[in-house]
């Protein structure tokens, strides 16, 4: 590394070197608009990216010891706990062999070197050149996704089978399309044979990673179970949430608190659901609402309706509960493509916003889409949630560091605070249309289902004594996805598809689906602790600029550092 001489520069050096040999970093960051190049998922290119935060860490103590004082400025300690407590992790995940088995229905290399193509500039025929040249190197990169598959098949390192037919599955929508050659259906006709050309090829090598998958390695990883255990799901909860609930009772904790808030929120969707369906259950007053209530058909029709709701959001909150510089009020709703997981999601800006912070909805085929549990995913994936606090994350990036508000996110931190966004909805009264409000309930209901699912399948603790309705049979067992299914679908009012593809999201990425009521906890906590600690004196839109404005903190920060705000 270099002679830097505070954390800050060490970490944003860090990020430097991470887009040197992770180009889909910086074209995430909006930066390096010419490079074609695409990562290299093999094993000597995850070593070299583990060599990278070994070194980084090395630095970061040599900075440090040169200059103890760096650790009294509050930003400077906040920049060095971050650098540490990610780097350290994924270190851990790294040498426990987990990137000789990424593979899932949403976080993998299959998906990100996709995903890529959508964030890159295309407004001017050179744009089309870059996109041409990287797409000529899709074969390559899968190839190098194959070999750490293949070393991590000499290891005896494997995905369950549900997560190899699953992957499959989305590979052949892709190649229905096909995507490479519909994507570069759109450049400009001066490079229309260079396009078809590496487009023919990286759809070629789509169908090449398929068939490795379907006839080489699903019969390997048969007998795989779905389950990771208590080590690996460890490693993975601490990736996701900045913590190690490893250590102790943390997870069984975490599991309790889960279930806890299950019963919390069913008590209040059965209240809820009276307003829709008199002396119905949740359920039949869900059902009501899919078939009956409010719904917006056509693709684009939605796409414009999710829009204007982040827009007239945006009008709303700003100068009542936020402050929003310009650049921040630009968000863009976008359609998912096909062959993506079920749930909605969002890409963040640019750094410099040259590419604005965008919403994704898959549409899974459908043409009509009833609202009654869209408008609170939105305020979620949006307005005031991803989009205000990722776009004010680059705002500041300047003050802070481009590490701080990009690539050392914690999950637990940005999920936290969308689910946070969407119950500050609820708090302001947005949600008193009985419908929407029973779609907030909804949403945050299957978060809770969430933590017990995902820590109860993986760590194989069993069905609370209390547990009624499908789980009544089951108590004292150990959880199993059969039961997690059931469990969802008795309880929550999403589609069959949604929670199908949800449930093989569980068990393919341990420990990300706790970090969204696990950090909704602390920004609550956090925000409890700051009003108690200055009363009359605390005024909630200051709050929500200071807590948006700090950069990336883990669990084990975040709410101590929300509190003194």
């Amino acid at each position: 590394m270099s002679d830097a001489s505070t954390p800050r520069q060490v970490a944003d050096r860090y990020v430097d070197a991470v887009c040197d040999l992770d180009p889909l970093v910086a074209t995430s960051l909006g930066a390096r608009p010419g490079d074609d190049r695409l990562p290299d998922p093999s094993p000597p290119g995850l070593e070299a990216e583990a060599q990278l935060a070994r070194d980084t860490l090395t630095e970061l103590d040599r900075v440090l010891a040169a200059d103890p004082a760096l650790a009294d400025d509050p930003i400077e300690r906040n920049c060095a706990r971050l650098l540490r407590e990610r780097l350290g992790a994924e270190l851990a995940v790294h040498e426990a062999g987990e990137g000789l088995r990424a593979l899932s229905n949403l976080f993998s290399p299959v998906h990100s070197i996709r995903q890529v193509f959508l964030l890159m500039p295309s407004a001017a025929e050179d744009d089309w050149a870059v996109i041409a040249r990287r797409m000529a190197r899709v074969p390559e990169a899968y190839r190098g996704f194959r070999a750490s598959l293949e070393e991590g098949a000499r290891r005896g390192l494997f995905v369950a089978p549900r997560q190899v037919s699953t992957v499959v599955g989305q590979l052949d929508e892709w190649l229905t399309g096909p995507f490479f050659a519909g994507f570069a259906a759109g450049g400009p006709d001066a490079l229309r044979a260079e396009l078809e050309t590496s487009a023919r090829a990286a759809d070629e090598a789509v169908a090449e990673i398929r068939d490795f998958l379907r006839d080489t390695y699903a019969p390997q990883a048969e007998g795989t179970p779905d389950a990771v255990g208590r080590d690996r799901y460890a490693l993975h909860a601490r990736r996701w949430t900045g913590s190690d609930l490893g250590a102790g009772d943390g997870l069984e904790e975490a599991y309790a608190w889960g279930w806890a808030e299950h019963g919390r929120i069913l008590a209040e969707q059965r209240a809820a659901a009276q307003a829709v369906v008199p002396g119905g259950t949740p359920m039949e007053a869900m059902r009501w609402l899919e078939v009956h209530g409010p719904a917006v058909d056509g693709v684009e029709a939605i796409r414009e309706r999710l829009q204007a709701m982040m827009d007239e959001a945006i009008e709303a909150m700003d100068g009542e509960h936020f402050e929003l510089a310009e650049p921040v009020r630009r968000v863009e709703a976008m359609i998912a493509p096909p062959g993506t997981a079920a749930a909605p999601y969002y890409t963040r800006p640019a750094q410099d916003f040259s590419r604005p912070g965008r919403t994704w909805l898959p549409t899974l085929g459908r043409e009509r889409f009833p609202l009654w549990d869209l408008t609170s995913i939105w305020y979620h994936e949006g307005v005031p949630g991803h989009h205000l606090q990722l776009a004010q994350w680059a705002y500041v990036s300047g003050q802070l560091s481009t590490y701080q508000t990009s690539l050392g996110s914690v999950g637990a931190n940005v999920e936290g605070w969308a689910l946070y966004a969407e119950r500050l909805m609820d708090e302001l009264g947005y949600f008193t249309d009985p419908g929407t409000r029973l779609g907030y309930l909804d949403a945050q209901q299957l978060r809770a289902m969430r933590v017990v699912v995902d820590i109860g399948m993986h760590l194989r603790l069993p069905v609370p004594d209390d547990a009624e309705g499908v789980l009544a049979g089951h108590r004292g067992r150990p959880w199993t996805p059969e039961l997690g299914r059931a469990f969802f679908g008795e309880h929550s009012g999403s589609s069959t598809a949604f929670l199908d593809s949800e449930l093989i999201r569980y068990l393919g990425i341990p420990g990300q689906a706790i970090s969204y009521k696990l950090g909704e906890r602390a920004w609550l906590e956090g925000r409890a602790a700051a009003l108690r600690a200055r009363g009359a004196d605390f005024d909630l839109k200051t709050w929500h600029m200071a807590a948006l404005s700090q950069g990336s903190l883990g669990l084990d920060d975040l709410a101590a550092e929300l509190a003194v705000l």
